[in-house]
């Protein structure tokens, strides 16, 4: 079992979960984080952390897609382990459906 990050991460970006990863598997993109499912120990602190809920097992249906995202971003975006500010407008789009056709980018964060 792996933890990942979904689409409700989108346009929000809170970081709290990357200050309590004991082994910083997270990856910053521009405006999501994903977690390297192969780094990831399944210790679970940060699925509480998410404000947004957008923290999952990946024995949760439908997570597949995700589980691929989270994969082949962990791989391109560079390593973030402090925590920094949510995104200006996470609050607004907390809530919104449908965030990675609308919003997702491919672009990396500035990591730490």
């Amino acid at each position: 079992m792996t933890y990942i990050v979904n689409d409700k991460c989108i346009v929000c970006k809170h970081t709290d979960c990357v200050e309590v990863c004991p082994v910083d598997c997270f990856y910053e993109g521009e405006n999501m984080l994903v977690i390297h499912p192969d780094e990831c120990i399944d210790c679970g602190v940060c699925e509480p952390e998410c404000p947004v809920d957008a923290i999952k097992a990946d024995t949760e249906p439908g997570i597949e897609q995700w589980l691929d995202v989270n994969r082949e971003y962990s791989e391109k975006w560079p390593n973030i382990t402090i925590k920094k500010d949510a995104m200006p407008e996470a609050e607004k789009y907390a809530e919104e459906e449908g965030k990675f056709e609308k919003y997702f980018s491919q672009e990396p964060g500035e990591g730490d």
